[in-house]
């Protein structure tokens, strides 16, 4: 569980966060949703341990994150940012590679296990075909596919992911989305992700944080978001929502 009290994050006069008090699970598919600007990725790099807040205290399983290790916060928690870092000169293999960073360090010596993960990991995200490709050199989506496996190679509890379908066509959303689901359902991991699409928040998600103007709006089950005029009100956008043919879940359309 993260628990965060007293949260403020500021950038000149602005209140970029202000969060009196919230609780996070750290094992159900949590999707943070809310207009640009509203703070997601700030919230989601102070929970990574990425930045500091300017007040206030952050917790994951009773111990605050500031006082973990680089290598000790990366085995409780994998972090995938909206913008990817470079990754010149690396094969797609080596790149996934560095997912076994934090249990190995950068001069250990590699063991069995840690390959069957890391090839475990590019199956998953169905790049197992190009692991000698240049990294650099793979299309959007691939990459950013590379980058999720390198993710779950690192065998880490909880997995934090900052928009990782923006760079993907749909059907490689929904296999995202699936992959995400299934390693919660049958693997026990937590995962907090950054959403913008409605749809894929209202099929996957479990718990649903909103953010607006850095506020928390709406903590709870997805099934309780469900409702059309919180919706059009996060958004500022008149949103209606339709029974879907085939899956319980609602469908949103802009009116």
């Amino acid at each position: 569980m993260y628990q965060l009290t007293n949260i403020k994050v500021t950038r000149g006069n602005r209140d970029i966060l202000d969060i009196p008090s919230l609780a996070i699970p750290h094992d159900k598919l949590t999707v943070v949703m809310g207009h640009n600007g509203s703070g997601k990725s700030t919230l989601v790099n102070l929970l990574a341990g990425q930045t500091q807040p300017d007040i206030g205290c952050i917790e994951l399983l009773g111990k605050n994150i500031s006082s973990y290790t680089s290598r000790e916060l990366a085995k409780n928690v994998a972090y995938l940012p909206q913008h990817l870092p470079q990754a010149s000169g690396l094969s797609v293999y080596e790149l996934v590679k560095l997912g076994r960073f934090p249990w190995r360090g950068a001069f250990g010596r590699m063991k069995a296990q840690d390959h069957d993960f890391i090839r475990q990991a590019m199956v998953a995200t169905q790049i197992d075909h190009q692991l000698e490709h240049p990294a650099e050199k793979l299309s959007g989506g691939e990459r950013q596919r590379a980058w999720i496996a390198m993710l779950l190679a690192q065998q880490s509890p909880l997995l934090i992911l900052d928009e990782p379908t923006s760079a993907l066509d749909v059907q490689h959303q929904y296999h995202v989305m699936d992959l995400l689901k299934s390693l919660n359902q049958k693997q026990g991991k937590g995962v907090i992700v950054i959403l913008h699409d409605i749809n894929l928040t209202l099929r996957f998600a479990d718990h649903v944080l909103a953010l607006k103007q850095g506020k928390v709006t709406y903590d709870g089950d997805c099934q309780s978001i469900t409702d059309e005029s919180a919706l059009s009100t996060l958004f500022d956008t008149n949103i209606r929502l339709l029974d879907h043919p085939s899956q319980t879940t609602k469908v949103a359309v802009v009116c």
